[in-house]
């Protein structure tokens, strides 16, 4: 541990509860000093105090950015504002501290910075984490190859798709796999707030702006200065906040509510929707102009009825996720188990499969989960029917689950182009799916 504070005692009481926990610490009055020692001393975590003479605490911090860019920095003051709070945190702080601190509640955050510290490893920008997405089938390698295509760049990106498909983790992967980030990553979901509301959240306010606002408070577009801001139902957004956010998508600039300055900012923009904006601007209730600065990169994410192969490890994924967070033993999936999940249509997608199971795991007895237990919660489900109980014979091939499901599939692609008046581009979009994806249904079910 560096600690860094021009106060001697303090450096020798935090000298000594650090050696007490069994942490090394190397102490420097200044911050010339402590950029010294880093040069010549290996170092897992910085601690410094903010306010300090010559270079204070937030310079040392960028310093520590530019050459040690893998060694996080707390900063602990006694004066312990807002503005401050916020300007650190945006500069790359690991966490803050306020003086005077808690002894538990300081070694807990230095262990915490530490662990992060050790778990993150380094990842080339337009790379995805690894995990983030269940499933290798060929419309999830599409869009995972896209997102990482997308995250390379700085352009606004548009998530469209249904509910539940996973636009969220979307949007975190954009930013994961972005030279962002190292930046924050600062989420907003437009539609649980009233608009009144969604301004303040959105762009922060000043003290008395209205009754109640007793202290600065910045919004999320100001907290995601050098990072990635995710504006999750953006369809759902007024036209008086949609005119707000065109200004900031184009000027990135904005006044905070009740204020005069204007605040500069550097973010890179995912939005998402499951909405269609297209018919939101015919009828007049998006501007298009908007529309077509947030649909720079459009990126579709297709439901759970395109990607039936992943039904299957998405299933053994969330059993043994819920598993462990209900603290139940392992579970396995029966072949009638999980062929009776793959004969429902999910309407709700991969949320929707995901609670189900979860729900399985705490109400079945265990370990293995059979068509039985599947048929008696998706009774007790509304929406959701029972597979049927017979199952279908080996020789009539056109009873198989699969047959069926290449069945229904072909009639929603020859509706939607006949809808679409064979326009192939909007029968992709009335399916919620990219045109790739249509030409590759189109040419397994032999329609091109």
């Amino acid at each position: 541990m560096l600690v860094v504070d021009d106060d001697p005692a303090l450096l020798k009481v935090l000298g000594a509860l650090l050696t007490q926990a069994g942490l090394t610490p190397h102490p420097a009055s200044s911050a010339k000093d402590a950029l010294a020692l880093l040069a010549r001393q290996p170092i897992d975590v910085v601690v410094s105090d903010v306010r300090m003479p010559g270079m204070s605490g937030l310079e040392l911090l960028t310093e520590v950015g530019r050459g040690w860019p893998d060694v996080p920095v707390l900063l602990m003051t006694a004066h312990g504002t807002v503005p401050l709070a916020v300007e650190a945190m945006r500069a790359g702080a690991a966490d803050f501290v306020l003086k005077p601190f808690d002894r538990e509640e300081l070694l807990f955050t230095l262990r915490k910075a530490l662990l992060r510290a050790k778990e993150e490893t380094p990842r080339s920008a337009g790379k995805l984490p690894d995990g983030l997405f269940v499933g290798a089938g060929r419309a999830m390698s599409e869009v995972k190859a896209l997102l990482a295509k997308a995250a390379l760049g700085t352009a606004t990106v548009l998530l469209r798709g249904e509910s539940g498909t996973g636009k969220e983790l979307a949007a975190r992967a954009v930013h994961e796999g972005s030279p962002r980030r190292a930046g924050p990553f600062v989420k907003l979901h437009c539609a649980a707030l009233p608009d009144t509301l969604l301004e303040s959240e959105l762009f922060g306010y000043e003290k008395g702006a209205f009754t109640g606002a007793a202290t600065r408070k910045p919004g999320r577009v100001e907290l995601a200065h050098g990072g990635t801001l995710f504006l999750d139902e953006i369809g759902d957004v007024s036209q008086a906040v949609q005119v707000k956010l065109l200004r900031v998508l184009q000027e990135r600039e904005f006044e905070r509510l009740g204020g005069t300055q204007t605040v500069k900012v550097d973010v890179r923009f995912v939005a998402a929707t499951h909405q269609p904006l297209e018919d939101l601007v015919r009828r007049g209730t998006f501007r298009e102009d908007l529309f077509y600065r947030l649909n720079v990169v459009p990126l579709w994410l297709p439901s759970l009825r395109e990607r039936p192969e992943d039904i299957e490890p998405l299933s053994r994924h969330f059993l043994d996720v819920h598993a462990k967070t209900n603290g139940r033993p392992p579970f396995t999936l029966s072949a009638d188990g999980l062929a009776a999940l793959q004969a429902q249509p999910w309407p709700g997608n991969v949320r929707q499969l995901q609670n189900f199971l979860e729900r399985l795991v705490v109400l079945s007895d265990g370990p293995t989960l059979t068509g039985a237990d599947v048929a008696r919660e998706l009774s007790r489900q509304p929406g959701l029917a029972p597979p049927p109980v017979a199952a279908p014979s080996p020789t009539a091939d056109s009873g198989t689950l699969e047959s069926r499901r290449k069945d229904v599939e072909k009639d929603a692609l020859v509706d939607a182009l006949k809808r679409a008046g064979d326009n192939r581009t909007l029968a992709a979009r009335l399916l919620g799916i990219s045109r790739r994806t249509l030409y590759n249904k189109l040419e397994e079910h032999g329609l091109l």
